[in-house]
């Protein structure tokens, strides 16, 4: 009898243990089983978040098509040009002129290049720079080495080289700075103002001094033709002043009968996205014209 007690207490050790074998087992599958299925809940809640941000991305690429562009290639460069020039193919009107009057103290001469080569991108083909004390006449190379190292730097080195064209005083003699036919860019001072109409009145004097013409001779378009350096070269469309001061400061004043004023608080630090708007300003304006 007690061989018997003493084999079915061995057996309920082996069922015990048995058991426990088969509890570890399911507690270590159930364990694995939870696991995957939090993952892929997890995985099924994060993937219409992660599907949602991808337009968005896209959106922002297509707005933006250098965003992830190689400097190394050039990629960059390229994309802006082409985003320049979409910008003024898309504006109705864009000025051929635009003058750029500085009148803060202290001038900004990368500022000044950033925004002449931005115009130049954009599609205008005339760009006079001014003054009121002809600090960029009085440093015409350092403006002119600035506007090519910025010309590099936003267009990339097949970028076009500008011609920049600066007038001496009096506008009789011009020198010329690059090797190309592309944009001009003028770089003026209050000399090329009222001193020129001046000079131009003192030269009809001598005109008729000297008996070269008749007192009757002197006109309005005789004195126009002599005030203009150039006759390929229009009035400017648009001028965009810069600082808090409410005067053109002498800015070419026999040119600008029709000219659109727009003012910005400061050259300093100005984007792009502030040049497009005065030109989508421009571009919305109406002129009458005296008609």
């Amino acid at each position: 009898m007690a061989l018997i007690y003493g084999l079915l207490w061995r057996l309920l050790l082996v069922l015990v243990h048995i058991n426990r074998a088969l509890v570890l087992w399911l507690r270590v599958r159930l364990r694995s089983w939870k696991g995957r299925l939090w993952e892929r809940a997890m995985a099924g809640l994060l993937l219409p978040v992660a599907l949602a941000g991808f337009p968005d991305h896209q959106k922002r690429l297509d707005q933006n098509p250098d965003a992830n562009a190689n400097p190394v290639t050039g990629n960059s460069s390229a994309g802006r040009r082409s985003r320049w020039l979409s910008d003024g193919r898309s504006l109705e009107k864009l000025p051929v002129h635009i003058g750029l009057l500085v009148t803060e103290e202290e001038p900004s001469y990368t500022d000044i290049a950033n925004l002449v080569v931005w115009c130049m991108a954009v599609g205008i083909s005339y760009v006079s720079v001014y003054d009121n004390h002809g600090a960029f006449r009085k440093n015409n190379s350092r403006l002119l080495e600035e506007i090519g190292r910025q010309q590099q730097d936003l267009l990339g080195a097949e970028g076009s080289k500008c011609n920049v064209d600066f007038l001496s005083r009096g506008g009789d003699d011009r020198q010329h700075h690059g090797v190309s036919c592309g944009p001009t860019v003028k770089v003026l001072s209050p000399e090329d103002g009222k001193q020129s109409i001046v000079q131009a009145a003192q030269r009809l004097c001598r005109s008729v001094e000297n008996k070269e013409r008749s007192s009757k001779d002197i006109s309005v378009s005789m004195l126009d033709v002599l005030l203009r350096d150039s006759k390929n070269v229009p009035d400017p469309e648009l001028v965009v002043k810069f600082g808090p001061v409410e005067s053109t400061l002498g800015f070419l004043p026999w040119h600008i009968r029709l000219t659109e004023f727009i003012s910005l608080p400061s050259h300093r630090n100005v984007s792009y996205e502030d040049l497009l708007s005065v030109l989508q300003r421009f571009s919305s304006c109406q002129q009458r014209l005296g008609h």
